[in-house]
Formats: structure tokens, sequence, C-alpha cells
């Protein structure tokens, strides 16, 4: 499926939760990994404020790119934010929504 940029020029992002590792599957515990680098992945919780409107979104990034010490209320700068639809059935029901994924975060706006 094709990801879209999203340009963040004008945003004020903030760290509201600190990264976890994104897991393949929670009963088995696996990591998931990134396809290119082998990098294990981590979400983190981003606040996004841009013209008056402030939104949590979940990102998806690369251990590779996440500064040390990162924790909530920091100021960051995104790294090649994208946004990528996404679609799959679970217990036969139909699931879809957007996923977010950057590859880097630096402290500091």
């Amino acid at each position: 499926m094709p990801s879209f940029k999203i340009d963040l020029s004008t945003a004020v992002v903030f760290v509201a939760t600190a990264p976890v590792p994104k897991l393949v599957s929670k009963q088995t515990g696996e990591r998931a990994m990134d396809r290119e680098t082998g990098a294990g992945l981590s979400t983190v919780g981003l606040l996004i404020s841009d013209e008056g409107e402030g939104n949590l979104y979940q990102v998806t990034v690369p251990e590779t790119g996440l500064p040390d010490g990162l924790a909530p209320g920091m100021p960051v700068s995104v790294i090649g934010l994208k946004a990528r639809d996404w679609e799959n059935n679970f217990n036969g029901q139909a699931r879809h929504g957007i996923s977010f994924r950057a590859v880097a975060l630096t402290i500091g706006a």
C-alpha cells in the first residue's frame, strides 16, 4: 500500500508516552523488526499540535532512530513521518486504520 509524507514544518511536537517495543505477537513476545535494516521497532506516543489543533498519534520508529533519554513532555523533531492505510481480517471481522512511521526523532524542536 502506498504511504504519504506528512509535513510537520509548522507543527509543535511533544513526547506523550515513552517508547515501548512493538510486538509482532503479544502471545510469544516476538518483537517487530524493520524489514530493511533489521533494527527493532518501538512505538512512541506523540502529541502533534498545528493550527490550533492537537492530536495524539502512536508512531512506529526504529530503535536506531530513538535518542537516549526520550521521556514524556520533551519537545522533539520528527524525521521522515509517513502515514499508510492498512486493512486486515481478525476473527472474521474486517479491520482498517492508518499507521504512522518515522525514520527518527531528535530531542528539541
